[in-house]
């Protein structure tokens, strides 16, 4: 059943990343809801599709989207749909490609479906709990690494503690960053801050499906569908240099989570 449900939440990422793809490189309108939160009309569009698919496709789940007003009653139940219709509307709206349909069916507390369509890069990943993690096919895996120096971020810069660090190419989209330590393509991928499920929820199936360690940026276990619908940063690294990771963060993560909490 998890695997025709996969199939079913894949083709309608699909038609929800046909519909945004139909708009990008054209002058959509766009505000902000928030100073430097853009959104833009094709958000909303694909988030109303995606409602309506996903909402017929399983009655009973409640539902968390970035362009949805959030509710209390998602709290109620076994399992909720989270979704971020496009992550990565700055690329978006720039005509670049690092954006993705984003979907997650989150099933007590953890993603058990995760799709990320990204159509600008002709690429579709998705994962199911214990089935792996794909992209075009292709089974994941992430690398190897070892040792922390050298190991590959997706960054446009580097803090000064963290020199000894690779950047590598960053799409906007922070689910196809994470996704990128599933592929192998990068080893680490950090955020200090606190963030929303609906960003993540997706690529940290895909993450843990391909082989990698995720946490939250102290290192514990995250959850999904919870009253705040945030985790207090995302950790994505190679299996072999998490601890490590943790470690090298955890006095700038202490600091923030004390800062923010």
């Amino acid at each position: 059943m998890t695997d025709t449900l996969a199939a079913r939440v894949n083709a309608i990422a699909t038609e929800a990343a046909a519909l945004a793809m139909a708009r990008f490189g054209t002058d959509v309108k766009r505000w902000e809801k928030a100073p430097g939160h853009p959104v833009c009309e094709v958000d909303i569009a694909v988030d109303a599709l995606l409602r309506e698919r996903l909402s017929n496709l399983l009655p009973d789940a409640g539902w968390l989207s970035e362009e949805t007003v959030d509710g209390a009653e998602r709290l109620s139940g076994r399992r909720v749909w989270v979704v971020d219709p496009i992550d990565g509307t700055r690329d978006y709206l720039r005509g670049r490609p690092g954006w993705a349909v984003s979907i997650a069916l989150v099933e007590d507390g953890q993603p058990v479906i995760g799709v990320l369509a990204a159509p600008a890069r002709d690429e579709c990943w998705t994962a199911v709990a214990g089935r792996g993690a794909w992209r075009q096919g292709r089974a994941l895996r992430a690398s190897d690494r070892a040792d922390l120096s050298g190991a590959r971020v997706p960054a446009d810069a580097l803090a000064r503690a963290d020199r000894d660090f690779v950047t590598v190419a960053k799409p906007n989209s922070i689910a196809l960053r994470m996704a990128m330590v599933a592929a192998g393509e990068a080893d680490l991928l950090a955020t200090l801050r606190w963030g929303h499920e609906w960003d993540i929820a997706a690529a940290v199936l895909i993450a843990r499906e391909g082989g990698a360690a995720v946490s939250d940026a102290l290192g514990r276990p995250l959850s999904f569908n919870t009253p705040r619908g945030q985790a207090f940063g995302v950790l994505v690294t190679a299996p072999g240099i998490h601890a490590a990771a943790v470690d090298r963060l955890r006095e700038r993560a202490q600091a923030a989570y004390a800062q923010n909490r």
